[in-house]
């Protein structure tokens, strides 16, 4: 059995149309969707930004998977096990999928006491640290923004 959409009918006379689809941000009528059309700006740096960092952790975890002993070798599968958040999170974001706001608010979250451990140690761990810890900040803020929210269809206005 076939499901035809419901026909309401217009003006006497008028033509009839089947109700519409999809509803607008906000709607009483159903959830929020997010618009049509290309991401946001924004939205595609944070899906770069969360990327980056899953990229980062694949290059820990197989640096530490061919470089270690027995227990090193374990602890690089789970670090490869766990590039899986961000990587996952971009793929959701570049596509504008609702669902990939948390793994990667997540991921930033992670990285900022990750990063101030690295800025607390010596050598070449200091400088990736600045540059993870500025990564971490500014997608945050990135995530956070208006422009980002609306882009995933999350409805900013508390309910009193």
């Amino acid at each position: 059995m076939s499901q035809t959409p419901e026909r309401r009918p217009a003006a006497p006379g008028g033509p009839t149309r089947a109700p519409a689809a999809r509803t607008t941000a906000g709607s009483p009528a159903g959830p929020p969707v997010a618009p049509a059309g290309p991401p946001p700006l924004r939205l595609t740096l944070a899906a770069a930004v969360a990327a980056l960092e899953g990229l980062a952790v694949v290059v820990w975890g197989v640096t530490m998977f061919f470089t270690g002993d027995d227990h090193a070798v374990l602890a690089g599968l789970l670090v490869l096990v766990l590039a899986a958040l961000p990587l996952t999170a971009a793929y959701g974001l570049r596509r504008a999928r609702r669902w990939s706001r948390g793994p990667a608010l997540i991921m930033q979250l992670l990285s900022l006491p990750v990063a101030w451990t690295m800025l607390h140690s010596d050598g070449a761990a200091v400088a990736a640290g600045g540059v993870l810890g500025v990564l971490a900040l500014a997608g945050l803020v990135l995530l956070v923004h208006p422009a980002t929210t609306d882009a995933l269809g999350i409805n900013r206005t508390a309910n009193p």
